[in-house]
């Protein structure tokens, strides 16, 4: 089949509604009453679903609750809880050979960073979460209650861990907290508190989900939205459906080349293809996918493949085989490396090898994000010009007031 190449891919898309800004503005404030920063990632984008426009703010928040600047494991003060929880959802679509190098390899690079793994889904992985902030609760007996904020970009599942959350903690029925959706946007004001336990007190805030401003330029920041957009992170049809569908496809044959997911779709029999084209046929002659004429339906075809990803069609099995043999390995969309053949006679630790992928890569993920702001590649041109024009009027204001002296 040969291998596989990244598809052309359009240009990124801006999505920063007024809701997004107006949380953004408010985030300083509402950090003020606090305790814990519950931040939900997407395990298939474990990096791309970091947003980096939150972290200034979490980190004046850290330093306000006597966290040491030069030492973020240590702790100087501690009064009441300031714990900032990773969740990585939807852990079930990760291969689970990569959950515990991942794990590793974040507590290296970010030690002040609590990393869960959670499916809505799975009862055990919602009663850990739980437990994790009952003890934190019970930890500072003197607080009359612990205030958890939920953060994150949109459709990582923000409301709906929450109403799990719910459920777990307050026995009895209850009602569905929170309303959920399939498309980004549902949620765009900060919620009424949200009780998840009675003793200790542990109360909750969900919130908008807040995509970046700008998602860079060039092919980072390009295949940055492709992938965003493909978790229908960004509003449908801000993005061209082939364009993910091709993403997609590419994506699929490198976390496995043998056996890809999208196999389950195509008719019996059918061997894994580079062709976007010849792909999108066989699964609209599987689907019964049909024009009137006789000629298969393309257009549904790339609709239906992009929703089976997304988990709205159909059953969304992923392979979790460990890889077989050397060569291009991937965990989630996020991970890629080329792996050799081990030396005659050397012992393989395949663990320790994909924890030190891991580590590269969110090495060169902190290192590209660091230029980008650098840069200033994580700003628009439209960002730039109304920066320039705040900081005019703020010049001719400091000019007025010093005439005026």
């Amino acid at each position: 089949m040969g291998v596989p190449h990244l598809p052309p891919l359009p240009a990124p898309t801006s999505w920063f509604p007024g809701h997004m800004m107006k949380f953004t503005r408010q985030l300083p404030a509402l950090l003020k009453r606090t305790n814990v920063v519950l931040e939900i990632r997407d395990a298939r984008l474990p990096l791309t679903s970091i947003n980096r426009t939150l972290e200034g703010a979490l980190k004046k928040w850290r330093l306000e609750r006597g966290w040491d600047p030069n030492n973020p494991a240590r702790r100087f003060f501690a009064v009441e809880a300031c714990e900032h929880i990773v969740v990585l959802n939807k852990r079930d679509l990760v291969p689970e050979w990569g959950l515990e190098p991942f794990r590793k390899a974040m507590e290296k690079k970010f030690p002040y960073q609590r990393l869960h793994f959670a499916s809505a889904q799975k009862q055990k992985d919602i009663r850990t979460l739980s437990d994790m902030l009952v003890k934190l609760a019970k930890d500072y007996p003197h607080a009359m209650e612990l205030n958890v904020l939920v953060l994150g970009m949109p459709n990582v599942g923000k409301s709906t861990l929450l109403n799990a959350l719910r459920n777990m903690g307050i026995k009895g029925r209850t009602p569905k907290a929170f309303q959920t959706s399939a498309n980004p946007g549902m949620t765009q004001t900060l919620s009424t508190r949200l009780k998840l336990s009675l003793d200790p007190l542990v109360y909750a805030y969900d919130s908008p989900g807040i995509m970046l401003p700008f998602l860079g330029r060039g092919e980072e920041g390009a295949e940055r939205g492709v992938k965003l957009a493909l978790i229908a992170g960004i509003k449908e049809g801000l993005y061209d459906m082939r364009a993910l569908a091709g993403y997609l496809l590419y994506r699929l044959n490198i976390l496995n080349p043998t056996a890809p997911a999208y196999l389950a779709l195509l008719p019996p029999g059918s061997a894994p293809t580079h062709d976007l084209d010849e792909f999108l046929a066989l699964l609209a002659q599987r689907m019964a996918m049909v024009k009137r004429g006789g000629e298969v339906d393309v257009a549904r075809a790339e609709v239906y493949f992009v929703r089976w990803w997304r988990g709205e069609v159909g059953s969304l099995a992923t392979d979790h085989a460990l890889p077989a043999a050397p060569g291009t390995q991937a965990w989630g969309f996020d991970f890629q490396w080329e792996a050799p053949a081990p030396a005659p006679g050397a012992e393989r630790n395949f663990a320790l090898e994909v924890q030190a992928r891991m580590e590269e890569g969110i090495e060169r993920y902190v290192a590209e994000t660091d230029r980008e702001e650098a840069d200033e590649n994580n700003v628009s041109e439209t960002q730039i010009k109304k920066r320039a024009v705040k900081e005019e009027k703020e010049k001719r204001r400091l000019k007025n007031m010093s005439k005026r002296q």
